[in-house]
């Protein structure tokens, strides 16, 4: 109860921040480059929803959450479209707003002719590389960064089973950075994954994927860490920047690309008070870090999530709620974004000198699944056994996680 009250307070110390600040403003006045949000075609059309997303004072990025990837862009081999794409783009440049490109290989969203394909890998690569070329080369001089692979791990960091992985082998990963640098180099260029913001298996393998595209003498700019995370399970600012600090030690920037915190509906006063905390430690992990680069929510509103439709019986995972009104999420935002100058720097000092030692104690043992990390779904082929103190639970039939 005293620590919820001491929550409780931090909060309402922030509000004449809230008020005066915006959510870009603020991390920008931190030091970062942006704080921003996805969004998606569909929802363009709702005036009251554009109307927020161009506000650049909380939205200084935006990335296509859709209208990039691959079935997109390229529905039939060697025919493309960037019809629904260069509106997002467009967009962006009207509101003097950074772009994000997302994302342009995962296993994911392919068109049958990519997936049902019969390849060879030297036309699985000619293929890819193709792909590569043209988007980015549409898209040269107006995207920020891209994120160039997405999700090509397991929980247990070896390498997602997928039609390029099974034809090329990890090389496809190497081979794609050197394709999307060729076409536009000036792009940051990322690996973007889900449940690398713990340490564990799949923080190393991330890592690994770092250390190999490197290895190859192609270009790797930044680790994208999605943090889709559920309410009450987040970890410690500390411990988050300890993970950030993995990455940026090898060399590469970091950022939050697709941070939401999902709750077990229904919404109640004291979910939404410990949903404001967990983003606060999540914006405050990436102020804590000197090569974190931004935060990008997942949408901005409920009204445009996608956890209802994936996750049943879970949502409200936005700081604004379906109405388009601000959460006390905005304001654990804010706070993790605006707090002293004097408390930022002691914190990023002391995991400076602690990083090893954290990510160490935190990791799981070999074979177990870490808490938070996938254990199971249709066509899981990962590990199924958690770490000791959480429990393999059913989230949807494609999802059981570590709880």
């Amino acid at each position: 109860m005293v620590h919820l009250r001491s929550i409780l307070a931090a909060l309402a110390a922030t509000a004449p921040l809230a008020s005066a600040a915006g959510l870009h403003q603020a991390a920008v006045a931190k030091g970062l480059k942006y704080f921003g949000s996805a969004t998606d075609n569909g929802e363009l059309s709702d005036a009251p929803y554009l109307a927020q997303l161009g506000n650049t004072n909380d939205f200084g990025q935006i990335t296509p959450g859709n209208s990039m990837k691959w079935d997109a862009t390229e529905p039939s081999q060697n025919s493309f479209s960037f019809t629904r794409g260069d509106v997002i783009s467009n967009l962006a440049k009207t509101n003097g707003q950074l772009l994000r490109c997302h994302t342009l290989v995962w296993h994911s969203q392919l068109p049958s002719w990519v997936s049902s394909g019969t390849w060879t890998n030297a036309t699985l690569i000619a293929a890819m590389k193709n792909h590569i070329t043209n988007v980015v080369t549409h898209y040269k001089g107006q995207c920020y960064a891209w994120d160039v692979v997405n999700e090509a791990l397991n929980e247990d960091g070896t390498y997602r089973t997928n039609i390029f992985y099974q034809t090329i082998g990890e090389a496809y990963l190497p081979i794609a950075f050197a394709a999307a640098a060729a076409a536009d180099p000036s792009a940051k260029l990322y690996y973007n994954d889900y449940n690398i913001e713990y340490a564990g298996n799949k923080a190393n393998g991330a890592q690994r994927i770092v250390k190999l595209v490197k290895s190859y003498g192609a270009k790797i700019d930044g680790v994208g860490s999605q943090a889709h995370l559920i309410v009450g399970s987040v970890s410690s600012t500390s411990n988050l920047a300890a993970v950030l600090q993995s990455f940026t030690a090898l060399g590469v920037e970091v950022a939050f690309t697709e941070l939401d915190i999902r709750m077990t509906l229904p919404s109640t006063a004291a979910l939404l008070a410990q949903q404001s905390t967990d983003y606060k430690n999540v914006a405050a992990a990436c102020v804590a870090v000197s090569g974190c680069v931004g935060v990008t929510i997942w949408d901005w509103t409920d009204k445009y999530s996608w956890v209802p439709n994936t996750f049943s019986g879970q949502g409200a995972a936005l700081p604004w709620d379906e109405n388009l009104v601000k959460k006390p999420a905005y304001d654990g935002l804010i706070a993790g974004l605006g707090g002293s100058t004097s408390t930022s720097t002691t914190t990023s000092t002391t995991l400076r000198t602690t990083t090893t030692t954290t990510t160490s104690a935190t990791s799981a043992p070999t074979g177990t699944v870490q808490k938070w990390g996938q254990c199971g779904g249709n066509g899981w082929t990962g590990g199924t056994v958690c770490v000791s103190g959480s429990t393999c639970t059913k989230q949807n039939d494609w999802y059981s996680q570590c709880l």
